[in-house]
C-alpha cells in the first residue's frame, strides 16, 4: 500500500519520514538519552496500513509494540532555506502508529545497525484518514489517545514535544528537503506497549480524527 486517504480522495505518499525520542516520559520509560537534535529515521511506503484494516504481525518478532503519534501530510515542497512559515506547507492531519518490532530494533541497535527491519515490516505505519490542516489550527495543542480493547493506554499532548512541529519540518527541509506527499510521523508518549493476536485499536485526534484496527 503506498496511498493513503485526504479529504475523502485517494492521495500518493512519497516519503514517510519519523521522528523518534520527540517526549520526555517516553524517552524515560525506554531508559534512551535525550537528543541533542530531532532523531529521524524513515519506514518504506510498503508499510503503510489504512483505518479499518487488520495488523498482521511479522513472523520474525515476538514483541512488537505500539506508538500513537501525530502524523503530518505535506502539502507543498520546501527546501527549508527560504524565510518561510513551514507549517503552511502542512496540507492535512491525521493519527497514526509507528509499530516496532522491539526484539529486533534492540539486537540491532546492539550491533550498530539500521532499525529498518524492526521499523519498516508491511503494516508498521498505521493511518486514519487525514483532515485538511485547517480542520485542526490548534495542532500544536491538542490531545490523542489510543485505547486497547478499550482500555485507555497512551494520551499525549502535542505541546508536549521536545521538538515541536515547526522545529520537525524545519530540520526535515533543510536536511532532506520535503515533497507534496511527504507523510511525518511526529513521535510518541509514554505507554508504549504489546500488541497480541484479537486486540481491538481505538485512536482519536483532539476528537476530530479517529481510527480503527485490529490486530489478526
Amino acid at each position: 500500500m503506498t496511498q493513503i486517504r485526504f479529504n475523502r480522495q485517494t492521495t500518493r505518499v512519497n516519503n514517510i519520514y519519523c521522528i523518534g525520542r520527540n517526549y520526555v516520559d517516553h524517552i524515560a520509560e525506554l531508559k534512551n538519552e535525550t537528543p541533542t537534535e530531532p532523531v529521524v529515521f524513515m519506514k518504506p511506503n510498503n508499510s503503510i496500513l489504512n483505518d479499518g484494516s487488520t495488523i498482521i504481525l511479522p513472523p520474525y518478532s515476538q514483541s512488537v509494540h505500539y506508538e500513537c503519534e501525530l502524523v503530518l501530510l505535506i502539502g507543498r515542497d520546501s527546501d527549508g532555506l527560504c524565510d518561510e512559515d513551514l507549517c503552511g506547507i502542512i496540507a492535512g492531519f491525521g493519527i497514526g502508529l509507528d509499530l516496532t518490532a522491539r526484539d529486533v530494533q534492540g539486537r540491532l541497535k546492539e550491533k550498530g545497525l539500521p532499525w529498518t527491519k524492526a521499523k519498516g515490516f508491511r503494516g508498521a505505519a498505521c493511518v486514519s484518514d487525514f483532515v485538511a490542516a485547517a480542520t485542526l489550527p490548534q495542532a500544536q495543542d491538542c490531545a490523542f489517545t489510543l485505547t486497547v480493547n478499550g482500555e485507555l493506554r497512551q494520551k499525549g499532548h502535542t505541546s508536549h514535544m521536545i521538538y515541536p512541529i515547526a522545529a520537525i519540518l524545519r530540520e526535515l527541509a533543510e536536511s532532506y528537503g520535503l515533497k507534496a506527499g511527504d507523510m511525518v510521523f511526529t513521535g510518541t508518549p509514554a505507554g508504549v506497549g504489546e500488541l497480541h493476536s484479537g486486540d481491538k485499536l481505538e485512536l482519536d485526534l483532539a476528537g476530530v480524527v479517529q481510527a480503527r484496527f485490529d490486530v489478526a
